[in-house]
């Protein structure tokens, strides 16, 4: 599987991204620290995406259902050389759903998730995922 984006920045103003119908708009100035996404935030939005994503797709392979699934991503980074170091995740799947083995998505989460197996090689990664009976 291949992927392609296409991003754009312009001088003493923010940048874009574009992928495919959509398009992210992200700070790169001062300017915009306080009101747009920089790119770490992008980095840990596609770190939450990927799980995000990951809780539908087990939900149809392991038969449950749910309503909704919220996650709280926060991280440590470091500055020589800057990177991240450590990331912690809070996962709530809201759901009724008496079949849900909440143990075992966490754990197919964290196996079978394309980002977070790429951050986990250089990162150490802490997650909770509860099941939020409404």
């Amino acid at each position: 599987m291949n992927y392609s984006i296409k991003a754009t920045a312009t001088s003493k103003n923010n940048a874009s991204i574009r992928i495919k119908d959509t398009a992210i708009t992200f700070g790169t100035t001062k300017d915009s620290a306080e009101t747009l996404a920089n790119p770490a935030e992008l980095f840990l939005s596609s770190f939450s995406a990927c799980i995000l994503k990951n809780v539908e797709r087990f939900s149809d392979l392991m038969h449950f259902e749910y309503n909704t699934a919220e996650i709280t991503v926060s991280a440590i980074r470091l500055e020589k050389p800057p990177r991240m170091d450590h990331i912690n995740y809070e996962l709530k799947v809201y759901s009724q759903d008496q079949t849900l083995n909440i143990n075992l998505l966490k754990k197919n989460i964290e196996k079978f998730g394309t980002i977070y197996n790429t951050v986990s090689q250089c990162c150490t990664i802490v997650g909770d995922v509860k099941k939020i009976s409404e």
